[in-house]
């Protein structure tokens, strides 16, 4: 593999945000983390970032925010007035540092994500009185971004947590439950947030964003982001690979072209995405194995780069921010020649696998392949974004 640095070069000018002067929230205390969200979610690349790093480090300074606020005011929650009005504030001065203008859209935000939601609490005094803040802390205060995901302790002390607040709800759960109802979950799932802005507040935020990055990690690299149209022109020119194997790989790359323009992806979400469009072909009759016979990789889902032999981008499987070079611009890391085969699904699976049993060993990190010197040489690359140029760097 090779590391990659992917600098865009911009101009900034300096602007002045008009807020409603309506909002508690203290900027100040986590100003780098806004900032920080605002690099994440710069203009041009929030679109194609937004799922991998956008909108989790997004939900990530939402939850800090209410959670510095509630130090002061003792609430986990704001109505939905004072929602409307932070929530506006916020996506101003985001966008005054950089930030796409299509957050809401692009990460399914809204106000809504300020409030408490259906969860039966919202202040500090209750929630404490309802957890084991003290083992929860234990459990989340240091969070391993390798095992968390697959062997997690921070996720059951949350989930617990938040189940202890839902039961405040009269009659939500019985006994006799056997199952979870779609209801119950909802509850439980706005509690959940309420848990962790109240763990937010407990931590400092870099140490609060380090932890909420990589629970909400976990939940990225579950599932294949990308929107497969009917493959049912691949089915077609692959019924009979023996007698056409070139007009199906044609196909067949031509549909993997087209969908890999939506978005650049992890290797684990590469993963997914192989099952998932595998699965689509099997279902359509297809049970050879066209990856292979195509030579299918899994960067192949990704967004590609013009201007190297491989050149799909993969970003690592782990949290990761896009940085903001004062000298060089905004960059971000990828590996473009992450050269690992798509597995081809059996036949038996009735659903992508977990990415905690993978049947392939995933880098979760970049690294130095014998065949790169090290040397820094830099070449001028062209993604599929419209007008926009950049430079890639490999130390």
């Amino acid at each position: 593999m090779r590391r990659v640095r992917f600098f865009f070069f911009f101009s900034s000018i300096p602007t002045v945000v008009l807020c409603s002067w309506l909002c508690a929230f203290n900027f100040s205390a986590a100003a780098h983390i806004v900032s920080e969200t605002a690099t994440d979610c710069w203009s041009k690349l929030a679109p194609y970032l937004g799922n991998v790093i956008c909108c989790p480090q997004l939900e990530t300074m939402f939850h800090i925010l209410i959670g510095e606020s509630s130090k002061v005011n003792g609430q986990l929650a704001l109505n939905t007035t004072i929602a409307d009005y932070c929530f506006s504030d916020v996506q101003r001065i985001l966008t005054s540092e950089g930030a796409n203008e299509s957050l809401p859209l692009i990460c399914s935000a809204q106000p809504s994500n300020f409030t408490e939601g259906s969860c039966p609490v919202n202040s500090v005094k209750e929630v404490e009185q309802a957890i084991n803040g003290s083992k929860l802390l234990t459990d989340c205060k240091t969070v391993d971004p390798v095992k968390e995901c697959c062997n997690p302790v921070c996720q059951p002390a949350i989930s617990e947590a938040a189940r202890r607040l839902a039961l405040k709800v009269p009659g939500l759960f019985s006994p006799d439950d056997v199952r979870v109802s779609p209801i119950q979950q909802s509850v439980v799932d706005d509690c959940e947030n309420v848990v962790l802005r109240w763990l937010a507040s407990q931590l400092t935020s870099d140490k609060a964003k380090s932890v909420l990055r990589v629970l909400f990690n976990c939940n990225v690299n579950r599932v294949c982001p990308l929107i497969f149209p009917d493959p049912s022109e691949v089915a077609r020119n692959c019924a009979n690979t023996v007698k056409n194997a070139t007009k199906c790989c044609m196909t067949l790359d031509n549909y993997i072209s087209g969908v890999q323009q939506q978005s650049l992806i992890t290797n684990l979400q590469g993963l997914n995405c192989a099952a998932s469009l595998g699965m689509m072909l099997q279902k359509k009759n297809i049970t050879e194995n066209v990856y292979n016979l195509c030579h299918v990789n899994l960067k192949d889902f990704s967004l590609q780069a013009f201007g190297s032999q491989d050149a799909g981008c993969l970003l690592r499987s782990l949290p990761s921010d896009v940085t903001d070079e004062t000298s060089s611009g905004i960059s971000f890391t990828c590996d473009l020649n992450d050269n690992i085969a798509a597995p081809w699904p059996p036949v038996s699976h009735a659903s992508t696998p977990s990415s905690c049993n993978k049947p392939i060993t995933m880098p979760a990190f970049p690294a130095a392949t014998s065949a790169w010197n090290g040397q820094s040489q830099a070449f001028m690359i062209i993604f599929l974004l419209p007008a926009l140029c950049l430079a890639m760097m490999m130390p």
